[in-house]
């Protein structure tokens, strides 16, 4: 069905169907559903509220091929990642849905770094902070990094390189269209977490976080139904949407095509128990700071940060479990310790920020010849370009 052929009327019977008899509305349908909200000046305002309150309301958006499908709409409608070497690297990500009410040190971003110093080809997705004060991308860019745009119709290659980060309101417009309407709503839908199934580098293995464990299961066999091989979907026992460093995680492990659950503890990666206040977040720039500590200080790191420490390290050994390279926890968390003392994790954020340097800078020297301040020129460069990060960003959650 092209875009022309999705009309207000056409997408009453959907609309009806899903209010009507919810147990009957089926993934097609949601396609369906979706491609008409997605396509400009289609639905009216009244349907769009109706529809995301009843997929709410009537709990589809939490069945498993729900989100499979919608995952699958948004990632045809999203401008597409080429990723080099995708076919000989197992790409991984880490990422939390958010919605847990905790505002911490941005974990997952620093474990993805980490676990790319030991060796992993990370590929993170993310926006900025939505339910804390610092998300993945206020993190980076507090750490100087930029994020370039894609060019539509035209396929964005990422080069291989140990840590990429890619902005996700620069690759999904589409969400453009329904941002306004969520953001009225007083709960979250589906789309708060849908972000970690629509990586345009399509990771063949993740470490998801989630703050509810009865979507747990629900997230790993979506992850399976998307093509990944290997994860690990967990949800500490506070609601926490990461591998917790203060008591138990639920998890559910996808690994030869089966989902089996299990809890995991500190002590499976032989670091103690710390109280979640002693591993607090604040904003972007003392998150930073925190992060170039963490990582620049070798063997020397303030006690006062070892709590933080581990909580990095266990939350980069699960990514390393499931990127093939620790058979352990245990032993993960040693790759990732040796990865921040030896300074590799450190040097795996210096080449990303360097190839982002390098990127957006043969992109200003396209559009203005004159020589700028290669840092001013960028924030204006980003600020003009994105897609209305300041609501886009909202719909991911990442930390």
């Amino acid at each position: 069905m092209a875009d022309a052929e999705y009309t207000m009327h056409s997408f009453k019977p959907l609309l009806n169907k899903l209010v009507q008899t919810p147990e009957y509305f089926s993934p097609e349908d949601l396609k369906l559903a979706l491609n008409h909200l997605f396509t400009p000046d289609t639905v009216h305002p009244a349907q769009i509220g109706s529809f995301l309150t009843a997929l709410h309301v009537n709990r589809v958006e939490r069945r498993p091929e729900s989100l499979t499908a919608a995952a699958a709409v948004l990632r045809e409608r999203a401008l597409k990642a080429a990723v080099q070497d995708a076919e000989g690297d197992f790409i991984v990500d880490i990422v939390g849905t958010g919605g847990d009410g905790y505002n911490l040190f941005n974990v997952s971003t620093t474990a993805a770094i980490v676990a790319a110093g030991a060796g992993a080809r990370v590929i993170k997705h993310g926006s900025r902070a939505s339910t804390s004060s610092s998300g993945s991308a206020d993190l980076l860019e507090s750490l100087d990094c930029v994020f370039t745009a894609p060019t539509p119709g035209e396929p964005t290659p990422l080069p291989r390189i140990p840590f990429t980060f890619i902005l996700a309101p620069h690759y999904h417009p589409a969400l453009a269209a329904i941002a306004p309407y969520r953001k009225a709503l007083p709960f979250r839908t589906m789309f708060n977490v849908l972000g970690p199934l629509i990586n345009p580098a399509r990771p063949r293995g993740m470490v998801l976080g989630v703050a509810e464990r009865e979507i747990g299961a629900t997230f790993a066999h979506s992850l399976q139904d998307g093509g990944v091989e290997r994860a690990l979907v967990v949800c500490g026992c506070e609601k926490l949407d990461e591998i917790s460093c203060a008591g138990p995680t639920w998890a559910w492990e996808l690994k030869d095509g089966k989902v089996i659950e299990t809890t995991i503890t500190p002590d499976m990666f032989g670091v103690p128990v710390h109280p979640l206040r002693t591993v607090a977040g604040g904003s972007p720039q003392e998150n930073a700071e925190t992060f170039k500590t963490l990582l620049t200080s070798g063997n020397n790191l303030p006690e006062s940060l070892i709590p933080v420490l581990d909580f990095v390290l266990i939350n980069a050994s699960a990514l390393l479990v499931v990127a093939g390279l620790a058979k352990d926890y245990k032993e993960g968390t040693q790759l990732a310790r040796e990865s921040v003392t030896s300074g590799k994790a450190w040097d795996a954020l210096d080449t990303f920020r360097k190839a982002g340097r390098k990127a957006v800078g043969g992109t200003i020297t396209r559009y203005n010849s004159t020589t700028y301040n290669w840092h001013s020129e960028v924030v204006d460069y980003i600020q003009t370009t994105i897609y209305e990060v300041d609501v886009i960003g909202k719909m991911t959650c990442v930390n």
